[in-house]
């Protein structure tokens, strides 16, 4: 497969990692290439994504373009380039009991 450039919104709690920009630019053929990338150009951020066995974790969520990636071929997901990866961490929410 050949490497493609994609947009990859980045999430508030992330962003630190990418000096506060919430949008950046990566490449790969697939979306864990794109990942590998943004690792690769700062630091850490595959680990906050991704598990020690290679799985996304469980309370973050990746769509490409509106697509949830667990519901196509997951981190096996192929790109075409130009696609918009979004980054949704799952947060907990809700109403406290008084």
């Amino acid at each position: 497969m050949t490497a493609t450039t994609v947009k990859v919104r980045i999430p508030a709690p992330l962003r630190k990692l990418t000096d506060g920009i919430d949008e950046v630019v990566a490449s790969g053929a697939t979306v864990a290439d794109v990942l590998a990338d943004l690792d690769a150009r700062h630091a850490g951020f595959r680990d906050r994504l991704v598990d020690q066995e290679g799985r996304l974790r469980r309370f973050v969520n990746l769509y490409v373009n509106d697509e949830d990636v667990r519901f196509l071929k997951d981190l096996d997901t192929p790109l075409a380039g130009g696609e918009i990866l979004t980054v949704v961490p799952a947060i907990a929410g809700g109403r406290r009991a008084p």
